[in-house]
């Protein structure tokens, strides 16, 4: 996928986080200058560009990217509420806002939706199960938009059990599945893992990872919703 470019330089920290999380490869920029020096013969999978409350900066940055020969497009706008009014005079350089602060959800969304429209770029390959999603090209992980600090076998077990939800697995096949046939660590191993995973989801999202009694572990709702 080509990157998405980000403005202004550096961007917010959770504009930043929430492009890293949904896998979304950017570069920032601080002048339109700045992009032309950038622009490879792959160019841009569009602009995403925070408006500032106090200064039209953001607008004339858009501005000048339209007029100039780089492919750049779509333009999303992060707006504060403040300045919605504002859009209207400035119909011509944008193709979608979001409003600013923003739940990264909702971010996701607008981005995909643009993408689709215009047939550019690709969704990362993700693992999605309510608020939990999984990027399996970067090895994150967030729930509710929040990052999630996993080990590797963490994520590896997060992973497999979120593939497959609502099917119970033994801790034996766990073990065989995500560990691999030449662990030889015993079941206990699953326990302390699935633990971990627990507290890391933290207490609301813990109960995503269920224990079937006498059976092992199963992440979600069964096809009956018990």
């Amino acid at each position: 996928m080509e990157p998405l470019l980000v403005y202004p330089d550096p961007p917010p920290v959770e504009v930043a986080r929430a492009l890293d999380l949904g896998g979304y490869p950017w570069r920032a920029a601080s002048s339109a200058d700045a992009v032309a020096a950038m622009a490879s013969s792959d160019g841009w999978s569009g602009l995403l560009a925070l408006i500032d409350p106090d200064n039209d900066e953001a607008f004339e940055f858009c501005g000048a990217l339209r007029s100039r020969d780089i492919p750049l497009e779509p333009i999303l706008l992060l707006v504060p509420g403040g300045r919605i009014s504002d859009l209207g005079k400035r119909h011509d350089i944008f193709d979608d806002f979001c409003l600013y602060p923003f739940h990264p959800s909702e971010l996701e969304a607008r981005l995909t939706h643009l993408f689709w429209k215009v047939g550019g770029g690709s969704r990362p390959e993700l693992v999605e199960y309510g608020p939990l999603v999984l990027n399996l090209e970067t090895y994150q992980a967030a729930i509710d938009g929040r990052p999630l600090d996993l080990t590797y076998m963490e994520y590896e077990l997060l992973k497999f059990l979120a593939q497959h939800p609502g099917k119970v697995f033994t801790r034996e096949t766990l073990l065989s599945r995500v560990w691999g046939y030449e662990y030889y660590g015993g079941a206990r191993t699953v326990d302390v893992h699935i633990r971990r995973l627990r507290a890391k989801l933290s207490e609301e999202h813990a109960a995503l990872i269920q224990t079937v009694r006498s059976v092992g572990y199963r992440f979600g709702q069964s096809r009956w919703g018990v």
